[in-house]
């Protein structure tokens, strides 16, 4: 029986070594990076960034496409492999984000994650593929949303590990039995400090023998 029967994992900075969001942004780069980062250290509330930062952007259907097979491309060592022998041993695996569905979406599905298991925030486009909203309504758009996710869904089998790497994973620890923060991509110490585990990358290996045995060889 494999210690944990479920395993989430975020998208951004985790599971793919890009931000999502920023790869969208072009000649708003660096504005959208200083508001993703803020977001992501805690340091200001998402739902105070999220609409600004797809405001700034306004991305098309083919941009976002785009930033799927972007995903795909920079996807972090050892994700593939840690994926499929998670799936492969009977844990229920999981991608929860706060990135555009459709581009998440690409990902799991690349990865041989279900679509119900995969939870990111939807996005609108008009006849012609131009942006035109996004869910406003979705809670993995602010604050404690990951948390409330978990929370709503009944069906997900403890023990339940999740991997991040920002503080909107971190507000879901009380959700879920523990939490490892990965550091492969970006170290965040605030992050760090509260994780149960620090997966330090720069693979996510360690992941696979951590859900399957309960232990990693620098557990916290």
């Amino acid at each position: 029986m494999p210690a944990f029967r479920t395993v989430i994992f975020d998208c951004d900075s985790t599971l793919s070594a890009i931000e999502g969001i920023e790869e969208l942004a072009v000649g708003h780069r660096a504005e959208i990076a200083r508001l993703t980062d803020l977001a992501m250290q805690g340091a200001i509330p998402l739902e105070e960034v999220y609409g600004r930062r797809l405001d700034l952007i306004r991305p098309s259907r083919a941009d976002v496409d785009r930033v799927a097979a972007l995903y795909v491309a920079r996807l972090v060592p050892g994700a593939t492999a840690v994926v499929r022998g998670l799936i492969s041993a009977g844990v229920g695996v999981y991608i929860l984000s706060g990135g555009l569905a459709p581009a998440v979406r690409f990902v799991g599905r690349h990865l041989g994650i279900g679509e119900s298991n995969i939870a990111a925030v939807d996005v609108h486009f008009d006849g012609s593929g131009r942006y035109a909203g996004f869910d406003v309504d979705s809670p993995l758009a602010r604050s404690g949303g990951k948390r409330r996710w978990v929370e709503s869904r009944v069906d997900l089998v403890r023990p339940i590990l999740l991997i991040g790497d920002g503080a909107t994973d971190l507000e879901a620890r009380p959700a879920v039995d523990r939490f490892a923060a990965f550091t492969g991509v970006v170290r965040r110490e605030l992050v760090v400090a509260a994780a149960d585990y620090v997966v330090e990358g720069p693979t996510l290996d360690p992941v696979l023998g951590l859900a399957l045995s309960g232990v990693l060889p620098s557990p916290r």
